[in-house]
Formats: C-alpha cells, sequence, structure tokens
C-alpha cells in the first residue's frame, strides 16, 4: 500500500526525501502541515486510492462532497473552492505523433491547510521535474499551496505546445484536403473536431481557474506576479484552439459547397448526355419510320395472292414505286420540320 509519495518543506526546504508512503505515514506527515508546506502525490489508478483519501480527509477534516469529487475520475476542467479547500481538475494533454491526434488526461490538485495532494490519472505533467525546479526557489515554497497550484499549472499549459502544433498541422492537411477535391475529406474533418473540441474543453476553463488561484499567492509578490504572466499564455491557447474550430467549421461548409458543385456538374453532366442520347434515338427512328413505309408497301405487294387488281395492272409497279417513295418523302418531311431530322 505505498502508492503515494509525500515530504514537508518546512522554511520551503524538503526535509528528507519524497518518500513512499503507507496510510500510517500519510497520517504522520500530513499532521506535519504546521511545519511547513506538505505535498503527497497519489497514483489515481491505484486500488487503495479511497482508502488513502479516506485518511487524508480524516486527517484535514475535508467535506465528503469535496471527497467524493476527489475519488471520482472523468471530470471536468474546474476549479472549486469549498470551506477552506481548493479542488482543481487539470485536463493535461499531450499529441501522439504515430497515430497523429491529442490524448487526454487528468489531474486532480487539492489544497487546504498547507497541504497540497496531487491525483494523476492516466497520465500528467511531469510532477518530478516540476517539483525539483520548485525546490531550487524556497522562497517561492514558503508561499505555501499556491506556489505548487502555479508551477502545475504552468506546466500544464506549457504541455499544451506541442499540441497545438499537431492540432495545425493536422487542420492544414484538411484544408488541402477540402480544396484538393480529395474523398473522405468530410469524415476527416469530423474526426479532427471531435479532438479540438475535447481540447477546447480542457482549455476553455483555464483562464477562470487562474484568475480563481491567484487568491492563493497570498503577499508573496514574486508568486503574484508569475501568475499574472500565465494569463497571456492561457489566453493565447484558448483563442488558438477557438481558431481550430472555427477553421474547421469553415472547412465543412467549403467542403459541403464544393461537393454540391461537383454533384451539380455531374447531374449537368448526365443531363446533357441524356439529351444527347435521345437526339440520336430521335434520329434512328425517324430513320427507321422513313424505311418502315417503303417496306410495308414492298411487303404488301409481295404477298403474291392470286386476286389482287394490281397485280394485272401495266402501271401497277411504277405505282408502287412512286407510293414508296413518295410515303419515304412525305415522312422526312415531317420528321424535319419537328427537328428530330
Amino acid at each position: 500500500m505505498k502508492s503515494v509519495r509525500g515530504a514537508c518543506y518546512p522554511g520551503g526546504n524538503r526535509d528528507g526525501g519524497f518518500e513512499r508512503l503507507d496510510a500510517d505515514g500519510v497520517r504522520a506527515l500530513v499532521r506535519r502541515h504546521d511545519e511547513g508546506l506538505v505535498w503527497l502525490d497519489l497514483d489515481g489508478d491505484d486500488d487503495n486510492l479511497a482508502e488513502l483519501l479516506a485518511v487524508i480527509a480524516d486527517e484535514l477534516d475535508i467535506h465528503v462532497l469535496v471527497t467524493e469529487d476527489m475519488t471520482n475520475a472523468h471530470q471536468r476542467a474546474k476549479l472549486d473552492r469549498f470551506r477552506g479547500v481548493t479542488f482543481a481538475v487539470l485536463r493535461p494533454a499531450r499529441w501522439l505523433v504515430d497515430q497523429q491526434r491529442a490524448e487526454i488526461g487528468e489531474l486532480h490538485v487539492v489544497s487546504t491547510k498547507n497541504v497540497v495532494v496531487t491525483i494523476t490519472r492516466g497520465f500528467g505533467p511531469d510532477l518530478a521535474a516540476i517539483r525539483a525546479d520548485l525546490e531550487t526557489t524556497p522562497e517561492l515554497l514558503v508561499a505555501g499551496n499556491g506556489t505548487v497550484l502555479y508551477a502545475i499549472l504552468d506546466a500544464v499549459i506549457d504541455d499544451y505546445a506541442p499540441v497545438v502544433i499537431g492540432l495545425e498541422t493536422a487542420v492544414d492537411e484538411v484544408e488541402n484536403a477540402v480544396f484538393d477535391g480529395q474523398t473522405g475529406a468530410a469524415r476527416r474533418i469530423y474526426r479532427l473536431m471531435r479532438q479540438v473540441i475535447e481540447v477546447d474543453r480542457a482549455t476553455e476553463p483555464l483562464p477562470a481557474m487562474i484568475e480563481a488561484a491567484k487568491g492563493l499567492a497570498g503577499d508573496n509578490v514574486e508568486l503574484g506576479r508569475r501568475m499574472d504572466n500565465l494569463d497571456d499564455h492561457v489566453s493565447r491557447l484558448v483563442e488558438r484552439v477557438e481558431a481550430f474550430r472555427t477553421l474547421l467549421r469553415h472547412a465543412l461548409e467549403v467542403n459541403s459547397i464544393l461537393v454540391g458543385e461537383n454533384h451539380s456538374e455531374e447531374v449537368k453532366r448526365l443531363t446533357e448526355a441524356s439529351l444527347a442520347q435521345g437526339e440520336q434515338v430521335k434520329r434512328i427512328s425517324s430513320w427507321a419510320a422513313i424505311l418502315f413505309a417503303p417496306t410495308l408497301v414492298a411487303s404488301v405487294y409481295g404477298m403474291n395472292f392470286d386476286y389482287m387488281p394490281e397485280l394485272q395492272w401495266r402501271l401497277g409497279y411504277p405505282f408502287a414505286v412512286v407510293l414508296m417513295v413518295a410515303l419515304g418523302a412525305l415522312l422526312y418531311r415531317a420528321f424535319r420540320r419537328r427537328g428530330w431530322l
């Protein structure tokens, strides 16, 4: 049951190592909060998490509602303050180059009574590196909980840089696919839009969270200045993610228009082909009718019945020939007037 590490920082300097602790060790370390900042780092995927959180909540008198939030995973980014406890949910992100997509993690930061508890689920920022960096500035650690929350916020925001670059590249590729007329562009836009929405949900609450976190800076001027500096970074981050959503919406609209135009062109082409085919059918049908008239006359006079008056008629043959030519000419003239020939 040693899924938690922790240390105490009396006077801003770490007392001992950042050690693995069991439940009794956690209880003993929390009770040292009067000496200096206490930082506990828990593994959110550990089976003993609920038991460890119960020990911490009991020692710090944390309300049961906050304890439930600490236990539950898959929460949206937020920062709540309730009965002296600050509870922050951060959604760190990283760009998976091989899969060309963003992955969102979850990190809970609970601070109260000079004690900070971090709970990482899935993946999160490199807390060991953050601790090592903070330990070089004991004058900031003296400020207490606000210092740790600031450092974690700063790391989470910085880690979004590769994600933003990856999304930007993906958006550019989708735009090129749309204008190149590649198939499946709409599907790619939808998939990328889902990723951008997930990143947007993780980053959109950050400005308000930073504003609320400034209250933890206290009288420490340097920490307050660093908190203010986060505003600029997070504002640019949120604006770029929002810009990606806008670009993808426009790309989807343009793709719909281009698909519609291509469909119209195809319908037009098929219509023109159908009309041309119809004209050919008219011509063929007209000539077939013209040729059928003399064939009909010839077939009648070719029956060879004994009692056909025209068979004994001296002018029968010229009459039949003239009749066939006349019928053909008459039909030709009629079809010509109708524009079939």
